[in-house]
Formats: structure tokens, C-alpha cells, sequence
């Protein structure tokens, strides 16, 4: 009877993985099958490469949007994940008991928080702030990157905190055999040897970041032309979708379709260098 539960169960543990690969594969086809024709009919360099973006006169070129997604992405990360890791490290080696029970609870409530919240936050707090700060409407490139950076934190937290408890204790009480201080012992002994996991959080909060949609619309203007600097106004992958989707039809849908395809190739491409990053620490 236990032998047929472990095979009853393995068979549903099987079938759930199985589930999860065809789910990927379906999207793969949905995507590329709807994505690709458009790009055919547009001309691939024309689309990718192309700076304007006007569907009323058939012109679809996505290069804003993608050098948009790039620095908002890259802002968040440089803001983001310092602050993240050095929590991480206070929270796992730093911390008390009693200060410990407030911070993990307040970050797990972080990750739960929903992204329009988040962009209600960044509209009615960061904006004013900005506009005061920097002037003009406050809806830029930097805005975004304040408020991603904010929205990854979680993320790179929980992963990095996780992986710098798993580090087995005997490497920090070796630093400190040697004569290291508690600080350099957690820096230079446990910290390396975490480095793999806290490069997973990092790459977690960079896919968050770049995926995020109803935040960015609220807070980075949405305006589909290649950022003057980081103050201007900006419009990323996700946010074109979202803003057109509704009301397009015919070869504007197709674009939009297409316009998933290379996000979606964007994290593939994120996905594939962690694995060759993880692969070379190890």
C-alpha cells in the first residue's frame, strides 16, 4: 500500500512539472506564432530599430521603448539592490531578536503590497517630490527607477537573507579563528559564499523590474520617444502593451503582440546569463 502512495504521488508530482512546461511552451507558440508575421510584415530592423511609433500612419518602431525599459531597469537595479543586499546582511547577522520580529514581517508585507498601490505611492508622494526637487512634471526616468527600486526590494531581501543563513557557520567562525572582526568575517568570508544566491535575488528583482506594468504607466509619463536624459519622460515594453491593447486591432495588435515577443526574449536573455553567472561561481 506505501509502495503504490509513493507511486501515486510521484506520478502527481511528475504531472504538475509536466503542467508547468506546457503552460511555458503554450506561450512560447502563442507568442512567436502571433509575433513573428508581424515583424515580417513590418520588417524585423525596422521595427526593433525603429524610433517613432505611430500606429494611425501603419509606423511601428519599438527602440524607445526598449533603451525606456533599459534605464528604468538599470536605475532600479542601482538603487534597489545595494539597499537590498546590506539589508539582507543586517537582518541575517546584524540584527536583534526583537528588531528582527518588526523588519521581517514589514518586508514580507513589501512583496504583498499590489504594484497599483505602488503606483499610487510613487503618483501622490515621489512625483511631488521630483517636481520639487528637479521640476518640471515630475514623471521621468528617475521616478520610475525610485519607485522599481522600491518594488524590488522584497524580492532581493528574501532571497539574499535566505542564502546568507544557508552559508554553513563554520566559515564565519573560521574568519574569526583567523583574527577577523565580526564585520570583515560576514563580508569577506560569508558573503562570497552566498554570492550564488544573492545573485538569484538580483536576478529576480531585475525581472520584476523589468515586467512591471501599472507602476511605470503612473509614474514614468509614457512618452514613446528615445529619453533626452533621466529627468525626461519615457515609455517602457510593458507599459505600450498595456496602454493600446484595448482598443487595437489588425497590424497594431500584431505589433503589440510582437512587442511581448521581445520582452519576453529580454528575460530568456536574463534567465540564460544567470544560469552561465551561476554556473562560473560554482
Amino acid at each position: 500500500m506505501n509502495r503504490f502512495k509513493e507511486i501515486f504521488m510521484k506520478f502527481i508530482f511528475f504531472l504538475a512539472a509536466c503542467m508547468s512546461v506546457l503552460a511555458v511552451l503554450l506561450i512560447c507558440y502563442f507568442l512567436f506564432a502571433n509575433g513573428f508575421p508581424a515583424m515580417g510584415k513590418i520588417g524585423v530592423a525596422k521595427f526593433i530599430f525603429g524610433t517613432r511609433w505611430k500606429p494611425g500612419n501603419d509606423i511601428y518602431g519599438i527602440f524607445p521603448m526598449i533603451i525606456g525599459s533599459i534605464y528604468v531597469t538599470a536605475g532600479a537595479i542601482i538603487i534597489g539592490v545595494p539597499i537590498g543586499v546590506l539589508c539582507a546582511v543586517y537582518m541575517a547577522k546584524f540584527c536583534s531578536a526583537k528588531l528582527y520580529k518588526i523588519l521581517k514581517p514589514a518586508v514580507d508585507l513589501m512583496a504583498g503590497i499590489p504594484s497599483i498601490v505602488y503606483g499610487f505611492f510613487g503618483l501622490v508622494v515621489i512625483v511631488p517630490l521630483m517636481q520639487d526637487i528637479l521640476g518640471g512634471s515630475g514623471k521621468s526616468v528617475i521616478t520610475a527607477s525610485v519607485l522599481l527600486g522600491i518594488m524590488i526590494l522584497p524580492t532581493i531581501i528574501n532571497v539574499s537573507e535566505t542564502s546568507i543563513r544557508a552559508v554553513p557557520e563554520s566559515y564565519y567562525e573560521g574568519s574569526l579563528a583567523l583574527g577577523a572582526t565580526h564585520e570583515r568575517s560576514v563580508f569577506f568570508a560569508v558573503l562570497p559564499a552566498a554570492s550564488s544566491g544573492i545573485l538569484a535575488g538580483v536576478i529576480l528583482g531585475i525581472g520584476r523590474a523589468i515586467g512591471e506594468t501599472m507602476a511605470v504607466i503612473m509614474v514614468a509619463g509614457n512618452q514613446a520617444v528615445i529619453p533626452g536624459s533621466i529627468f525626461a519622460g519615457v515609455r517602457t515594453l510593458t507599459a505600450n502593451i498595456v496602454l493600446e491593447m484595448g482598443y487595437a486591432t489588425g497590424l497594431h495588435r500584431e505589433a503589440l503582440i510582437a512587442t511581448a515577443v521581445v520582452l519576453f526574449v529580454f528575460i530568456l536573455i536574463i534567465n540564460l546569463l544567470f544560469s552561465i553567472l551561476r554556473r562560473r561561481s560554482k
